[in-house]
């Protein structure tokens, strides 16, 4: 069995799920948006010593409960999605939940169901909830990758008027983006050209990460599942190539040197998997921007002609088979 911890309509889900069933497997969706009003999460720990009493079944998508003990594969892909509350989590008085309990409910049911999996899953997680955690600390990522063997761009995460602007003047073209972002429309890459300027006030608010320009138009996505890595190659001018799809995006071979370097920063990060955006210089040498543990690649599929679903499902089915069971089957109700 594989399960699937994501978002209710998750479309990277949702198609995995259908190539892996294809292939006979089993493979069920539990949505952490849709633990509220959706009875089936439960977990009973017995006083036994040992914890053999411990038992647990949690919800699917498709309204079935299962043991997430018995499964042999657990993809992280998305677990901190808020609760689609729904009107049957309106207060007494009809005008719904307050601050304090709408928190009280994501902050539970969040709680619960990662509880839940830490406690009673024992298979293979792609990729364990503290390691994708830290690896998706992009100041952390950003040294490992460096101490890797990789090229950098020169970086400064400051909330000084000052040092951005010393650092401009150092290293010639900057752009900026943000350390951690945040939910709703993306924040894309932008330049920096005259930090002096801008208010001081603007800096000081948060800190923001300024890097060199690295030169080129040809930007690389690497989607790295295990030992196997498949690359796209866009070509564009802009700092950065997600707002325009309408660039040419080709397959690229991922030379081996660079697969090696890429397995060895995700081995350090302790992630099975990743999704790795590159930037070659008009020399042809990769830098290193930032892995995603995460990341889309379905958006790939149509552009390139990549079956990256297809090499996805054999991943996670690869995976399954090497976790060592006791044989017991599944059980659905």
């Amino acid at each position: 069995m594989i399960l699937a911890l994501s978002f209710h309509d998750d479309l990277h889900a949702i198609a995995v799920q259908h190539a892996v069933r294809a292939r006979g497997e089993e493979f069920h969706i539990l949505e952490c948006d849709a633990v509220s009003g959706r009875p089936g999460l439960t977990w009973h720990l017995s006083g036994t010593s040992d914890g053999s009493g411990a038992s647990a079944a949690v919800p699917t998508s498709e309204g079935r409960t299962v043991p997430p003990a018995q499964a042999e594969v657990l993809w992280w892909r998305r677990a901190r999605a808020d609760q689609q509350l729904t009107m049957s989590a309106a207060g007494s008085d009809g005008t719904g939940l307050g601050a304090q309990q709408v928190s009280l409910v994501n902050n539970d049911c969040r709680g619960a169901l990662g509880g839940i999996l830490a406690a009673s899953f024992h298979g293979e997680w792609i990729s364990p909830p503290e390691a994708t955690d830290r690896a998706s600390d992009k100041v952390y990522q950003l040294w490992v990758a460096q101490q890797a063997g990789f090229r950098v761009p020169r970086t400064l995460i400051t909330q000084s008027r000052d040092e951005v602007v010393d650092f401009t003047r150092e290293i010639g073209r900057v752009i900026v983006k943000p350390v951690v972002g945040a939910r709703g429309p993306s924040l894309y890459t932008r330049w920096i050209e005259d930090p002096e300027a801008l208010p001081a006030e603007s800096f000081a608010v948060c800190p923001a990460t300024y890097q060199e320009y690295v030169p080129g138009r040809h930007h690389i996505r690497l989607n790295c599942f295990g030992e196997r890595m498949f690359a796209a190659l866009i070509e564009t001018e802009e700092l950065d190539w997600r707002p325009d799809l309408n660039v040419p995006i080709t397959r690229w071979p991922v030379p081996q040197d660079l697969a090696r370097m890429v397995r060895t920063v995700l081995d350090r990060l302790g992630l099975p998997m990743g999704v790795i955006d590159l930037k070659l210089t008009p020399g042809g040498e990769p830098v290193w921007l930032e892995v995603n543990p995460q990341g889309q690649f379905l958006f790939l599929e149509p552009l390139t002609g990549e079956p990256l679903t297809e090499h996805f499902a054999d991943y996670l089915i690869t995976a399954g088979q090497l976790v060592p069971r006791g044989g017991a089957a599944s059980s659905v109700r």
